[in-house]
């Protein structure tokens, strides 16, 4: 499979697009004024501890307090065993060196742990940890035992060294088939980074950072690059440079794979990701067949539909439905990746009478949900014919990122119709008259609303001048949405 990275940077923000086989897959966005932060440490103080939820909020020098569970303040727990009272562990004022697990979303603050971990190209390192983990994505267990003998012997080294190594590592799925040299670097540059990381943390002020991850750019190399990615176009020859510094020092053998591109077209533009981010944003999917998906994004869930639009199919309608859920199967893993849907996801597949053909989608939507950055977890197809996928959220969707709620419907998605609008009016008039019985009426409304009342709904309004013994007056404004209106006493 051909992949490659696409980073277009500007003042504003810096931009990232996986490109598998020449189609959009991820697209991470990062503001410049509006910088993620997780992976962040802080200094925090703790402003409110909330015995009920088992939980605290913690002042980390963010518009929001950030919000800590009692499981991760405790210390390592064993199965079974039970979590301290929050009032056990933390008290108000007390200062708490957090790290962010969660970036705040929509009127969420961050998620924060006190289990710190910094990551490196090979390595997590776990300082107050004694645990040697190895990525869940290294699925031979000959090569899993070869990298978990390799850390103790470059620990050993380490130690000889200098002095006592404290700490736990996890190695990544990068470290796949790297050598002692590489894991060595890596352990060393950790070290050294956390003994940076521990001197600030005793001199800084309480609600201050003391560890800021690397920009988008960098973090790219070091968390999403694998062996198969062919190239690394960056369309900044200045952060180019940096790029390829950053390459030299911590992962030599990419180098000859980061390019420059100083094409007078926009990288974007070239590869077609400006459309399909624009495309991103729509709720319909159309597929390559007739069929189509429809995804709409709550606060709790996100639900997706799949349905044959115009495929007629060829044999009969099962085979009809079994080919529409196939290919939305592959569709739906991609929105996922490039919407960066997080949480509870809910999938409506076209019924399916037959179990082979259930079995056969769902292990699709396994295989392509392989090749996901996040962690994720589906169940089988319910009595309901439905499918649940949980993906672990870190970070806001695209349309968290790009979009906001509309302020003329408010977030739902749909307006009152005119002719609701126009009887909610009279219903007001006969109100106002009741309780203050004006010499006359003006409404004041949106063009579409005025028209309707003097065409459609003529008859209504005389018959209400006529009840009322008033008359009624209509005066459009062009600033107003269709749902908003007023009356004024005359």
């Amino acid at each position: 499979m051909s992949e490659e990275i696409l980073i277009n940077i500007t003042p504003m923000e810096t931009r990232v697009a996986v490109v598998e086989n020449g189609v959009l897959q991820e697209v991470y966005i990062e503001r410049t004024r509006r910088r993620g932060i997780v992976g962040n440490i802080y200094k925090g103080k703790v402003v409110r501890v909330l015995p009920g939820m088992q939980a605290a909020f913690v002042d980390i020098g963010l518009e929001r307090a950030a919000f800590i569970h009692a499981a991760e303040v405790a210390p390592s727990l064993t199965p079974g065993e039970e979590v301290p009272s929050i009032g056990y562990l933390l008290h108000e004022g007390q200062a708490l060196i957090v790290q962010v697990t969660k970036d705040p979303i929509g009127t969420k603050g961050a998620r924060l742990t006190t289990h710190l971990s910094i990551p490196s190209r090979y390595l997590v390192y776990m300082p107050q940890m004694e645990h040697t983990g190895v990525s869940q994505r290294i699925e031979d267990d000959s090569e899993r035992e070869r990298l978990r003998q390799l850390i103790q012997a470059c620990r050993q080294q380490l130690m000889e060294q200098t002095q006592e190594i404290k700490g736990g590592y996890i190695l990544r799925t990068a470290a796949e088939s790297c050598g002692a040299d590489e894991v060595l670097s890596d352990m060393q540059f950790l070290h050294q980074l956390w003994a940076n990381v521990t001197r600030k943390s005793a001199q800084a002020a309480l609600a201050s950072c003391i560890y800021e991850d690397l920009p988008l750019f960098m973090r790219t190399m070091r968390d999403f690059v694998r062996p198969e990615i062919e190239k690394i176009r960056i369309d900044s020859r200045e952060n180019y440079f940096k790029l390829r510094d950053f390459v030299r020092e911590f992962m030599p053998v990419l180098e000859a794979k980061v390019e420059y591109y100083p094409g007078e077209r926009p990288i974007f533009d070239l590869y077609g990701v400006e459309d399909e981010i624009q495309k991103a944003l729509g709720r319909k999917v159309q597929l390559k067949s007739g069929g189509y998906l429809v995804i709409d994004q709550t606060e709790a869930m996100t639900t997706i539909d799949v349905n044959t639009g115009g495929f007629v199919g060829h044999r009969n309608l099962e085979e009809t439905i079994f080919k529409t859920n196939l290919e939305s199967a592959a569709a739906i893993v991609r929105q996922i990746r490039l919407r960066n849907l997080g949480g509870i996801i809910i999938i409506d597949f076209i019924d399916m009478d037959e179990i082979e053909h259930q079995r056969q989608v769902l292990r699709l939507l396994e295989k392509s949900l392989e090749r996901d950055h996040a962690k994720t977890k589906i169940t089988g197809v319910t009595e309901l014919g439905l499918v649940q996928v949980t993906r672990k959220r870190t970070r806001e969707s695209l349309e968290q990122v790009l979009c906001e709620p509309c302020n003329v419907c408010q977030g739902r998605g749909t307006l009152k119709t005119p002719e609701t609008v126009c009887y909610e009016i009279f219903r007001e008039i006969l109100r106002m008259e009741r309780a203050y019985g004006a010499q006359a009426y003006l409404v004041m409304a949106a063009q579409a609303i005025v028209d309707r009342l003097l065409d459609e709904d003529s008859a209504a309004v005389a018959d209400l001048e006529s009840f009322i013994s008033k008359t009624i007056k209509f005066q459009v404004e062009t600033l107003y949405s269709q749902e908003q209106f007023d009356i004024v006493l005359i």
